[in-house]
């Protein structure tokens, strides 16, 4: 975590903004020693495939899951 004064920071704010894109590492930003922001990059979201690797070949279904469940609990 890298730590920035907000002047500096007004400064060099795009040079600051590549640097986070390009290593990924967060910036606090402060205001007369006392932090105020904390800008971070925006980590992408696993895919389902990423999410559910571990589980492929491991699990048997043995019924359509889109199968209504309303005889299971009584119709309503």
């Amino acid at each position: 975590m890298v730590t920035i004064s907000k002047s500096k920071f007004k400064t060099h704010m795009l040079a600051i903004f590549r640097q986070i894109e390009e290593t990924g590492e967060e910036v606090v930003v402060t205001d007369n020693n006392r932090p105020v922001l904390r800008i971070q990059p925006i980590a992408p979201k696993p895919t389902m495939q990423e999410i559910f690797a571990a589980y492929r070949g491991k699990m048997i279904l043995h019924e359509d899951p889109d199968t209504p469940t309303t005889a299971e609990w009584g119709e309503v």
